[in-house]
């Protein structure tokens, strides 16, 4: 088991997870949603839903750190949080892919040492918009296995240059959007 799966799951982050194990080129996959803030115990076997989670996350790693990790998160409220809860398991030389509901705009910046490209998204779903950016037809992968997919979606999106303004975190804060909701649109 990789040091990042060990993270996830000895602190009990992995939420709705379609996949969760070993790719062919990674040592670890995951697609499915994580926990930032946990819900409440109620008891010893009951828990309340998480209060925050990156959602439609895809993950993959193969070293001691998260290599690659794309995901919503529902507003940039969540994103001091979601860096605090994984910061253990975070590299600056990491890709990290932000689609955030409440941005009017993208950027790229730097916090704590880390690089993130953040994304406004907009009825759209994380995996459509990382095959916009990897330039990718959906018809190239209906014939390939959930591992095949994401190892392919993370070497195309490594490849190519997201073309997105360097910003500071403090311009990217500007750029949330208080009233802005998403709109769901046929599978998510």
């Amino acid at each position: 088991m990789s040091k990042v799966q060990e993270f996830i799951y000895n602190n009990n982050l992995q939420w709705q997870a379609s996949f969760n194990a070993k790719t062919d080129k990674y040592a670890y996959g995951y697609r499915g949603s994580l926990v930032i803030t946990p819900g409440q115990i109620l008891s010893a076997d009951k828990q309340l839903p998480p209060k925050a989670t990156a959602t439609q996350t895809i993950l993959l790693s193969n070293s001691d750190v998260i290599d690659f990790i794309a995901c919503e998160l529902e507003t940039l409220d969540f994103f001091e949080p979601f860096v605090e809860r994984y910061k253990e398991i975070l590299s600056p030389d990491g890709l990290y892919i932000l689609f955030v509901t409440d941005l009017d705009s993208d950027g790229k910046f730097t916090y704590e040492g880390l690089t993130f490209y953040a994304f406004a998204l907009d009825e759209s779903s994380v995996w459509n918009e990382l095959l916009d950016h990897a330039d990718l037809p959906k018809g190239d992968l209906k014939k390939a296995s959930a591992e095949e997919k994401i190892d392919i979606v993370y070497d195309e999106i490594k490849r190519t240059t997201l073309r997105i303004k360097d910003k500071t975190y403090e311009e990217i804060k500007a750029l949330k959007n208080a009233s802005k909701a998403k709109t769901l649109f046929g599978a998510v």
